[in-house]
């Protein structure tokens, strides 16, 4: 029985990018050994995505399947406008017909996504 998710964050900055988390999205962590910090995230979607190659990171002494991560939330503007207040900046938002998205810099300078859906959820029923 599947019981959750477990995403992996490669960082160049790991501890400035799990305070970050922390302090920005408010992600209840545990600490599971010398600061190695492990957040509970919010429900979760997986949407397979066609690529037009490999699209893998080596882990485990296997090529596990990439993957891009999107934070979402019910209003994009008021969101960024939460982060500017707080100092992160977002890029412009982009409008697409499954909902509203932008990116913003994690301080390791990696980046992750955050959208508003626009699509039926499997979270809401719809």
């Amino acid at each position: 029985m599947i019981t959750g998710a477990h995403f992996l964050l490669y960082s160049a900055d790991a501890d400035a990018d799990r305070d970050f988390l922390g302090a920005h999205f408010g992600f209840r962590s545990v600490d599971a050994g010398g600061g190695w910090l492990i957040f509970a995230l919010p429900p979760a979607e997986l949407a397979v995505h066609p690529a037009e190659a490999d699209f893998v990171q080596r882990h485990a002494a296997s090529d596990l399947i990439g993957a891009v991560l999107y934070l979402m939330c019910d209003d994009v503007a008021a969101e960024i406008r939460r982060l500017g207040d707080a100092g992160v900046a977002c890029d412009p938002v982009h409008r697409a017909d499954w909902g509203s998205f932008t990116s913003m810099p994690l301080p390791s300078g990696g980046r992750i996504g955050l959208y508003q859906p626009q699509h039926p959820s499997p979270l809401d029923g719809s």
